[in-house]
């Protein structure tokens, strides 16, 4: 027990070192900063000194994580810090459903479960490295800790998870090319991921598939894209990833 709580101020460190250096440094990050949730909370004119902010409190928690001697009340700045994401992806969710949250780099995902999941993951750290004592961490555990939040930061799916299924699709083989109106929702998928019409889309949709239907030989799939309606058109017919198009259309203005 004493060893992992020694290894959270490692994974704290790392993690709010790099969200914090990427909001100092990255231009992109600072440019996108009046599309994010936060403009919505401080006002778009000071989105980026807030951005700002808030990087140097990761980076000043970060290096107060790693750098002797190590105290609780470091731990419990992390927690409070953690706990605040939390708040903020609150927040986010309901007053800007549609924005992204601007945490880790950026991208025009929204706020989900993933990244809740993140910010409860690091809020749990907080609160356990509080109790951390003179004992050594576990490299093994901080290595695995990263990779889960790594693995649930949305802004980073470009670099992995797109990559794994194009990876996936080309391990099972030459597609099938069944009648038209047999072919599963699975095969159109996995031409979907490949085309580029999705590789130049993928980093606007905030959805999961909200519906399909068939015409004409195609196979139309709509994903939510922010404010807009990501709609695929994949032939039912052929192996040719450059065949899939897309459309990003307005949502109507409500009434």
């Amino acid at each position: 027990m004493h060893g992992i709580a020694a290894s959270q101020p490692y994974v704290l460190a790392f993690f709010l070192g790099w969200a914090g250096l990427l909001k100092l440094f990255s231009r992109r990050t600072r440019a996108q900063a009046g599309q994010t949730a936060l403009a919505r909370l401080v006002g778009a004119a000071r989105a980026v000194p807030a951005l700002v902010a808030v990087g140097l409190v990761e980076v000043a928690v970060a290096a107060a994580l790693v750098l002797p001697p190590y105290s609780a009340a470091e731990g419990a700045a992390a927690a409070v810090l953690a706990a605040g994401f939390l708040a903020y992806l609150g927040y986010a969710h309901v007053a800007a459903p549609t924005s992204s949250c601007g945490c880790l780099g950026a991208h025009s995902r929204p706020a989900d479960r993933r990244g809740f999941g993140r910010a409860g993951l690091l809020l749990a750290a907080g609160l356990l490295s509080t109790t951390a004592g003179p004992h050594p961490p576990v490299a093994a555990l901080v290595v695995v800790e990263v990779v889960i939040l790594l693995a649930l930061s949305a802004e980073l799916d470009r670099y992995w998870l797109t990559p794994s299924r194009r990876f996936l699709v080309r391990m099972r083989g030459p597609l099938s090319v069944p009648p038209p109106g047999d072919v599963p929702l699975e095969t159109s998928l996995r031409l979907l991921y490949l085309s580029p019409a999705y590789c130049s889309a993928s980093s606007r949709l905030s959805s999961d598939i909200r519906e399909t239907w068939d015409e004409d030989g195609t196979r139309f799939v709509v994903y939510g894209a922010g404010a807009r309606t990501a709609v695929f058109a994949v032939p039912l017919t052929g192996d040719d990833p450059s065949a899939v198009r897309v459309a990003l259309v307005e949502e109507p203005a409500p009434a």
